[in-house]
């Protein structure tokens, strides 16, 4: 039976890193089945997403990080391989907008998002039923303003009891504390109903409206200590006219949240999007 790896790179560019990591592979009798390359020849950085498959049995893959090790440290590697079959665990994060959340549920159940979800937490108790309805764990903490530290503090030791490697913030509608932030760096995924970086914060729907743009978005991009300034996973837009209202704008923006939410996740549960700064490489 096969099995496959997934090893993602960052180094200094330079030549003959690719040969090189390819007859690895090859004498470890594995196959290159995608392969994803980029050099910024701005900045001189190297970019690879391999994916392996082994047609007969897969070295153990800390042998595999072993004796790929000295290889990495030739050519200063930033690197990780990871089990294709190893689902990653997701928290999934919401307040009362049930959009997003439905519809990455429905993705999931239908085996579109290929991961776990372990539980969904929300600072409010209004979508409880459709998601138990899921067979998913469903935890009310309530966010006050008296309360937030307390709050957070639970949210945080739920995301860690269930051992989670990864959360979305499905249009969770508080800011993380910098203590979340830094800790989960990279695996908090949010969607901001904005195409970032204009009209970051509150209502930005109304604040297209109030500035008559011609074109409204989405955002989806990683949770970091500066709201809505992390790196962007993916965007997409919809145009508008002067006819629209702002109740218009809103429901055109449900439809690109769930879009752009659902892409970005996918991508990242398979490891196809590297940070670089405050940039990605979305080998999508």
């Amino acid at each position: 039976m096969s099995h496959s790896y997934r090893l993602i790179v960052s180094c200094p560019d330079r030549v003959g890193i690719v040969a090189r990591v390819s007859n690895f592979i090859a004498d470890q009798r594995g196959s290159i089945t995608e392969a994803n390359q980029h050099s910024d020849l701005v900045t001189g950085r190297f970019f690879m997403r391999y994916e392996i498959r082994f047609d007969v049995d897969a070295p153990p893959i800390e042998q595999f990080r072993d004796t790929f090790q000295p290889i990495a440290e030739t050519f200063g590697m930033d690197w990780s391989l990871h089990d294709s079959a190893q689902r990653k665990r997701i928290v999934l994060m919401v307040s009362r907008a049930s959009h997003c959340l439905v519809d990455l549920l429905h993705r999931w159940n239908i085996g579109e998002l290929d991961c776990e979800i372990p539980c969904v937490i929300s600072n409010h108790d209004a979508l409880r039923s459709l998601v138990e309805w899921h067979g998913i764990p469903f935890h009310h903490v309530p966010v006050a303003p008296d309360t937030k530290a307390a709050a957070f503090d639970e949210t945080e030791r739920l995301i860690g009891e269930v051992q989670a490697d990864g959360v979305v913030l499905a249009r969770y509608m508080q800011i993380l504390p910098p203590g979340l932030c830094r800790r989960y760096a990279g695996r908090v995924i949010n969607i901001h109903h904005s195409f970032l970086p204009s009209f970051a914060g509150a209502k930005p729907y109304h604040q297209a409206y109030d500035r008559g743009v011609k074109l409204i978005g989405a955002t989806c991009h990683y949770v970091t200590e500066e709201l809505d300034a992390g790196p962007i996973i993916e965007q997409d837009v919809h145009r508008i006219t002067h006819c629209h209202t702002t109740e218009d704008l809103v429901r055109f923006g449900r439809d690109i949240e769930r879009a752009v939410l659902a892409r970005g996740l996918r991508w990242h549960l398979q490891d196809r999007v590297l940070i670089h700064g405050s940039k990605t490489v979305v080998f999508a």
